[in-house]
């Protein structure tokens, strides 16, 4: 199977307890994971811990996994508070549910982006086609609107609320291993 590696990839060792990566962006379905100096247990998700239930990779082992398919969506605004409001064009949906994480990009200024891409932000709510009022008090006009624990009191006004939404993940391994090296890839036919 040939395969196209798609954004960055990142390393780490595994734990006797469960050690995990730092957050990953969601850009593809597949991840491949390649171990090291030893065997590992993995597990991937959001916050995920690995037990010796979970997947097994022996030293030496390179296997592809799926992960699920990637969620975003385009960011049209974004309200500061000690919550952070965002909504998504009317009438787009929203493909996130409450207790994903996701990262932020694009917004001005910087800081309501909740910082580098180590950072996953909590959905605490969703709220699809609520029925409103427009600026001008006329019925008529849908949002999709959501709420992320995310304290942007301190950033100051929005300059542009344009940007993106998307979910993350992280991948976890239990065992003996050195280190796993973790890459998102797109399966791209039989090699």
């Amino acid at each position: 199977m040939a395969h196209k590696p798609v954004g960055s990839g990142v390393s780490f060792a595994a734990a006797t307890a469960s050690a995990s990566s730092g957050i990953m962006t969601h850009f593809t379905d597949t991840v491949r994971v390649h171990v090291v100096g030893g065997d590992a247990h993995i597990a991937v998700g959001i916050d995920p811990t690995a037990a010796n239930s979970d997947y097994y990779v022996p030293s030496g082992g390179t296997e592809t996994l799926s992960i699920g398919r990637p969620k975003s969506q385009k960011v049209v605004g974004v309200t500061t508070g000690t919550t952070t409001t965002i909504d998504f064009p009317a009438g787009s949906g929203s493909p996130f549910e409450v207790g994903d994480k996701v990262q932020l990009t694009g917004i001005v200024p910087a800081g309501a982006n909740g910082g580098t891409s180590g950072i996953g932000l909590t959905v605490l709510s969703v709220l699809n086609g609520s029925f409103s009022h427009n600026s001008n008090g006329d019925p008529g006009f849908f949002s999709t609107r959501l709420t992320l624990a995310h304290n942007t009191t301190s950033v100051g006004p929005i300059t542009d609320g344009e940007g993106e939404l998307r979910d993350v993940f992280q991948v976890a391994a239990k065992g003996t291993a050195s280190a796993l090296y973790v890459q998102q890839v797109q399966i791209t036919g039989v090699a």
